[in-house]
């Protein structure tokens, strides 16, 4: 006989992840906003109760960038996407930025999306790569200090000490990406923060280090799914 499907209480999930200090949780309604999240997500913040986030959107709990792109993905996922591993940047406990991988799902009840559920593991947690992650942790803080500037492969090698060979497969390791296809993404990240702005997008480009405004929307379209003037529509829409 088929079992009888379990009827979760939220809560009692929320309580789990409350054990879990590298790893994000979060379940939000319809409309985007908060209901549950765990202790992780507090301390990040600098909050002392739920209280504090119940009820409220990405945008009005985290800096107005980084808000913003996560309100854009919420949408997708409540038409029924589905974001799996999504390597993204967080604030971590001390207000620094550092990388997770991302999972979104639409929360089904009775075959019908009511909200998200989610979760946000940090990239140096996961296993077998915590000291991989950091050897290149000063190549990372290049790398977001200058993306807009012409970093070259020997600027990493120079800072890491690392063979070519060797850069490449520890990056491949630990991100799944090669060094340039990180920087890639650092861009991106960023442009997407100042497309939230009045800036020109050609303007936009030449600040994240793209060689001009075509090379900078072919790459936005691969990296975001749509192209950076439809970004820009979706946020103020």
């Amino acid at each position: 006989m088929k079992p009888s499907p379990l009827a979760v209480d939220a809560a009692d999930v929320e309580a789990l992840f409350d054990s879990i200090p590298d790893v994000l949780f979060f379940i939000k309604d319809r409309e985007g906003r908060y209901t549950h999240v765990n202790a992780t997500m507090l301390r990040r913040l600098n909050l002392r109760s739920r209280r504090e986030i119940i009820g409220r959107r990405p945008a009005e709990v985290y800096p107005s960038g980084m808000g913003a792109n996560y309100g854009l993905q919420d949408q997708q996922v409540l038409a029924g996407a589905v974001i799996d591993n999504l390597l993204e940047l967080h604030l971590f406990s001390d207000q620094e930025p550092g990388w997770c991988l991302t999972c979104k799902r639409p929360l089904r009840v009775d075959g019908r999306i009511a909200g998200i559920i989610g979760i946000s593991r940090d990239l140096s947690s996961r296993e077998g790569v915590e000291a991989d992650y950091l050897s290149l942790r000063e190549a990372l803080v290049h790398m977001n200090l200058h993306y807009a500037e012409n970093i070259r492969v020997d600027d990493l090698l120079a800072i890491t000490g690392f063979s070519r060979s060797k850069l490449e497969r520890t990056f491949q390791k630990v991100f799944q990406l090669t060094p340039l296809q990180l920087l890639a993404r650092i861009r991106i990240q960023a442009a997407m923060h100042r497309l939230h702005g009045p800036e020109s997008i050609a303007s936009i480009a030449q600040a994240c280090g793209f060689s001009d405004q075509s090379a900078f929307t072919r790459r936005f379209v691969a990296t975001v799914g749509m192209t950076p003037s439809k970004y820009r529509q979706l946020r103020h829409g």
